[in-house]
């Protein structure tokens, strides 16, 4: 069994750097960072689990920016987005970010993704609620062309452009394993499963605890001062496959 963390990062939150290398001391595998680029306020979408929403919220950074940091200050320890709100982001650029900082962490990234549940945040950067999951689906299609080829095009129907050319491309081959909060009841119970591409097998990610699906439930990991609610426990099986 592999062990994660999973934390929003905000300007009152450990810093990505400090923490990253106590995970890297202790053994852990990987780090986690959530996103939201914002929350509209007022709001119609309730809050995941009812109450208030928490101040975190509001306030947290943009992971690939904490994960960089995060990325300079250690060697082995998995960097990865928990998770990127990709039908808020720009395909292209999205897509030069992964492959940058899978660089720049000599090829360290998992690419953690999820089509969201506040609708008034996601509206905001121009992408229908209702057909958010066939736009995340068609932006992970196009990006992987644009990982695996010179020169790359996508023609769907909500994600287009014409041929193109852009570097760099990701250190790992054929890219970096890309995993997909599934959006169902599994959801509900926070499993999170390897969605993108198509594949049956589950990427069987245990949680201990409560939380937003994908986001931050709790474990009882040996990190000192880390506040157990913001952390994640990975199971990795024997027969875990990365469908490409």
């Amino acid at each position: 069994m592999e062990f994660g963390a999973s934390i929003f990062f905000t300007d009152y939150s450990i810093s990505p750097a400090y923490l990253a290398v106590a995970l890297e001391e202790r053994g852990f595998e990987s780090l986690w960072a959530a996103e939201h680029s914002h929350i509209p306020v007022p709001r119609r979408t309730p809050a995941p689990g009812g109450g208030e929403l928490a101040k975190r919220y509001y306030d947290v950074m943009d992971p690939f920016v904490t994960l960089t940091m995060a990325a300079a200050a250690t060697k082995r320890l998995k960097l990865a987005t928990g998770i990127c709100l990709v039908i808020q982001r720009d395909t292209i650029q999205t897509a030069k970010l992964v492959a940058s900082i899978d660089q720049v962490s000599g090829g360290r990234f998992l690419f953690g993704i999820g089509g969201g549940w506040n609708a008034e945040e996601i509206e905001d950067h121009g992408t229908a609620f209702p057909t958010r999951m066939k736009k995340m689906r068609e932006q992970i299609e196009a990006m992987k062309e644009i990982w695996t080829k010179s020169t790359a095009e996508y023609h769907g129907d909500l994600v287009d452009f014409p041929t193109m050319m852009t570097w760099p491309k990701p250190v790992q081959k054929p890219y970096p394993p890309v995993f997909a909060g599934d959006v169902g009841r599994c959801a509900r119970r926070h499993r999170p499963v390897e969605a993108v591409p198509r594949s049956r097998r589950s990427a069987r990610r245990c949680h201990a605890g409560g939380g937003e699906a994908g986001r931050s439930p709790a474990c009882t990991g040996p990190l000192g001062q880390f506040d157990p609610a913001n952390a994640v426990v990975r199971a990795a099986a024997p027969d875990d496959r990365r469908t490409r």
